[in-house]
């Protein structure tokens, strides 16, 4: 039996204006999973489910 491999990178990213930027990766094809009212972050996914992190610059 063979197993599928799985590389797991993470990928945050850092941008002035976050809702926008959201907005944008969205209508790219990215879903939002995830807006904990108490942290600065937006949760996304792309198309093929890999979950990555949109954060305000600093």
């Amino acid at each position: 039996m063979t197993r599928a491999r799985v590389l797991a990178v993470a990928v945050d990213c850092r941008k002035p204006e976050l809702l926008a930027e959201v907005e944008r990766l969205v209508m790219l094809g990215a879903k939002v999973l995830d807006d904990p009212p108490d942290d600065p972050w937006i949760v996304l996914a792309d198309p093929e489910g890999n979950e990555f992190c949109v954060l305000p610059a600093r």
